[in-house]
């Protein structure tokens, strides 16, 4: 069958690939399995209970969960019913849930369990219509369980009334709001379609080599769209799906499972080869030195004309070291999709000098999300740009140079905010992404900076912060940076460390690690740290040069609130939370 709806790729997965490990999740240590059948069958059970519960299409039904097999029924059970799925995210804030779950008039709310269901606890009075209506995926005393839905559904089947539901259901019907920060304050509810997503994926599918029976480790959030549309993708190709069981153990779930593809965002990448480096410090003598050499083999990797020489060298590097680098991360790979943020070219080069290809990919919460990728194709790949746009995707600079898109990708607009979406989508239908972007000789997007975060000095120059950062960002002492200085007479950054490569540092130079606090502090770690300010600043004019910093205490994070669930800065949040030691920089 022809699929141009999201619960179309059950039916199309289930003929063309009927495989046992469809979708699987870890419990108490044991990978949970589900077959393509039973996945289905589980799907309409919670469809006819919802329907027994009332729920009818254009209903809002929401979730609040960590990844796991039941978000996937959960969102196909809604989706059948031509009901909207409100996928939150997990480390928003109390006022923000209470905000989209009355702007979204959400009817029924399901949480994974009792530590997200603590944050929506005491704002459930406060919306009339959730009042009884918070399910679990847990057994928690006092709230009602997915199972008692898929129970009342076994009991009441109805596959000829949810069959002609799902007749009426068209490609164009909204299927979602995922609800993003806005300029005013207030999160704005993107809402997309099947086709939306389904378009997206179809443009995809050409790009990923996939071979039979492939396997795909998934940990980004499904609540958001960048992950979400890949599982489908998954879906579509017949691609097994196994659910990372939290951060902490992405390495040793890639090593047990051995996926084929990987899709993350850059800074797991570049947590993976902090870790590599410092193995290889701890390591003496030869080892050492064989080490660090294949180490900048790796980093000077090219993708195109490579001498005789360097493929030799590189060959040889292979063998001795790269390969079990490789191996230390599955040994499987196919091929590594980034997306989110700019990956650094120097992280792409060395984990293609290991045999894996990485991909990266570009796009918004309101472009479904893709607008470009790059590929295996002529002219598809090139170090530093996101390749092409997608098929069927238009994509301009304007005069201002802010990256501008449509096709079938653009959202139908913010749900209940006709005035922001006129602002987003000008009246030729194009959207404004507000990145900064330019288009490479052979046709490959390249991203430079964010319109918004781009800043003015007070001499009146432009500096672009991601440009600075990411160079930055290649030395493993640094963790994280965040340049500033607007309307100031220089640029200035808050820096912080890599602490587990700090550890080492100072080990190798005799100095006794204390705490984080007393080591930013020590007179020997501050000198490192202004050298490699003074290394960097090389690679920029004197504008952008970072002429003064001031070292943090603590590993940024989604927790303390520095990071995006996608693990961006969130420049907002920590201009404000380092405000005075900010204004320090420029006394």
């Amino acid at each position: 069958m022809e699929v141009t709806r999201i619960f179309d790729l059950l039916p199309h997965y289930e003929t063309h690939f009927p495989k046992e490990d469809a979708i699987c999740g870890k419990e108490n240590g044991v990978w949970i399995k589900y077959s393509i059948s039973q996945y289905i069958d589980i799907v309409n059970n919670i469809s006819y209970g919802l329907m027994q519960l009332g729920i009818k299409q254009g209903d809002r039904i929401a979730s609040i969960t960590s990844n796991r097999p039941e978000w996937n029924f959960l969102d196909m059970a809604i989706l059948q019913l031509g009901a909207v799925h409100v996928a939150i995210y997990p480390t928003i804030s109390e006022s923000d849930y209470e905000y989209i779950l009355n702007h979204a008039n959400v009817k029924m709310v399901f949480v994974s369990g009792w530590e997200l269901l603590r944050k929506i606890e005491n704002i459930i009075n406060n919306i009339p219509q959730l009042k009884n209506n918070v399910y679990t995926f847990r057994n928690l005393r006092g709230y009602h369980h997915l199972n008692e839905v898929i129970g009342l559904g076994i009991a009441n089947p109805s596959p000829q009334y949810l069959n002609e539901i799902k007749e009426r259901i068209t490609p164009d019907d909204v299927i979602t709001l995922i609800y993003t920060s806005g300029t005013t304050g207030n999160p704005k509810g993107v809402m997309l379609t099947h086709s939306n997503l389904l378009n997206n994926v179809k443009a995809v599918v050409p790009i990923i080599p996939i071979i039979e029976n492939s396997r795909a480790l998934s940990y980004l959030p499904l609540c958001h769209i960048y992950e979400r549309m890949m599982i489908y993708t998954w879906h579509y190709c017949g691609i097994s799906v196994y659910y990372a069981e939290n951060m902490a153990k992405i390495a040793e779930n890639l090593v047990e499972i051995k996926p084929d593809i990987f899709i993350t965002v850059p800074r797991l990448l570049e947590k993976f080869y902090d870790k590599i480096l410092a193995t290889g410090r701890k390591q003496k003598g030869l080892v050492k030195k064989i080490f660090f050499w294949a180490n900048h083999i790796a980093r000077t990797y090219t993708l195109k004309n490579q001498s005789w020489r360097y493929r030799l060298k590189l060959k040889i590097a292979r063998k001795l070291v790269l390969n079990k680098w490789r191996t230390a991360l599955g040994g499987n790979f196919n091929v590594v999709i980034s997306g989110g943020a700019a990956i650094q070219p120097m992280i792409s080069r060395i984990f293609w000098a290991m045999g894996i290809p990485v991909l990266e990919g570009y796009g918004l919460t309101e472009t479904s999300p893709v607008i470009g990728v790059s590929n295996f194709f002529e002219n598809g790949i090139k170090f530093g740009a996101v390749g092409p746009p997608l098929p069927g995707i238009e994509v301009k600079i304007a005069e201002d140079g802010e990256l501008l898109t449509r096709g079938h990708c653009v959202m139908l607009g913010y749900y209940n905010a006709p005035d922001l979406t006129r602002e987003a989508i000008d009246e030729e239908g194009w959207f404004h992404t507000g990145d900064i972007g330019q288009f490479e000789p052979e046709g490959q997007i390249r991203i430079t900076g964010r319109k918004k975060e781009m800043f003015k000095t007070a001499f009146g120059k432009y500096i672009v912060p991601m440009h600075v950062e990411s160079k930055f960002c290649e030395d493993s002492l640094i963790d994280n940076i965040l340049v500033v200085g607007e309307n100031k007479q220089y640029a200035a950054a808050l820096i912080v460390p890599e602490f587990s490569d700090l550890r080492s540092w100072c080990t190798s130079k005799g100095i006794p690690y204390t705490t984080n606090e007393e080591m930013i502090n020590h007179p020997e770690v501050y000198n490192k740290f202004k050298k490699l300010v003074s290394q960097y600043n090389k690679f920029f004019g004197a504008t952008e040069q970072v002429k003064r910093f001031k070292l943090v205490s603590y590993e940024w994070s989604i927790q303390t609130g520095e990071l995006t669930p996608t693990l961006k800065l969130r420049r907002n949040f920590i201009v404000n939370k380092y405000k005075d030691v900010i204004e320090e920089l420029f006394v």
